[in-house]
């Protein structure tokens, strides 16, 4: 029923793919849309006890925003773009049922922002993930805020200046993963975590779930409106039109 995401119920969990693999699984609007269509879907079903997220193929879970779409932004548009965001993520932080994040390749930008948001990660040691907004001309903010819920102010301010993507076993180190295994075991593991938190008392699991929403609320509404603004200069200097086009150009020369 989607174009961009795909739904495969497995008993009491629901494996979600990201499902634009000639794109890296980057996300546009039509993916944003759907993934909080799926989601909201799956958190209304009384059968669904996990949720597993993850990218289709071998070399991406979400590489982030699709720049060919990002790159014709204006500073309206940037702030629309904000409101898609919020509105996807809110379904991902609204689930009442666990999520576990499958990192099966890259996860960049907004896609390693989806990553943080689900309860467990897991990844193998050639997946990389990172905040690189910046090497796009964009203010990393929501990323940012992502980030410092794990890693505190002084190595979020590192990676989101940097823009560098943190590899498998940092990740495990710094506590983005929660497991680190073979690439050919991510899925199997994903499932295997996925079972044991579908198996924990419902009631209990939502009301748990809900009070980390609750801590956090206040912080998630203020990046957003914070993210508005800052995206919207950003793109009234013409800066992130500019460094996009150039890239997708260069990768355009390169195909």
């Amino acid at each position: 029923m989607y174009q961009t995401v795909t739904i495969e119920p497995r008993q009491t969990i629901a494996l979600v793919k990201l499902n634009r693999p000639e794109a890296r699984n980057s996300l546009n609007s039509i993916m944003r849309a759907e993934i909080k269509d799926a989601l909201d879907r799956i958190n209304r079903d009384p059968a669904t006890r996990a949720v597993i997220i993850t990218g289709a193929g071998d070399r991406a879970f979400c590489a982030g925003m699709d720049l060919k779409e990002a790159r014709r932004f204006d500073p309206d548009r940037a702030e629309s773009w904000m409101a898609e965001l919020k509105g996807m993520y809110a379904a991902i932080r609204g689930l009442d049922k666990p999520c576990v994040a499958a990192i099966n390749g890259v996860a960049a930008g907004a896609g390693f922002q989806i990553a943080l948001l689900a309860d467990i990660r897991i990844g193998h040691a050639g997946a990389r993930m990172g905040q690189p907004e910046i090497n796009a001309g964009l203010a990393s903010v929501i990323g940012a805020h992502l980030i410092g819920l794990s890693l505190g102010h002084a190595r979020t301010v590192e990676l989101a200046l940097t823009g560098r993507l943190v590899e498998g076993a940092e990740c495990l180190a710094l506590g983005l993963f929660n497991h680190l295994v073979a690439a050919g075991e991510v899925l199997a593991k994903a499932f295997a975590v996925a079972e044991e938190l579908a198996a924990k008392p419902p009631v209990a699991m939502r009301l748990t779930k809900q009070r980390f929403r609750e801590i956090t609320q206040a912080g998630f509404d203020a990046v957003f409106e914070a993210g508005a603004r800052l995206q919207r200069q950003a793109y009234a200097s013409g800066e992130p039109q500019q460094v996009m086009a150039r890239f997708v150009a260069e990768r355009a020369s390169k195909s």
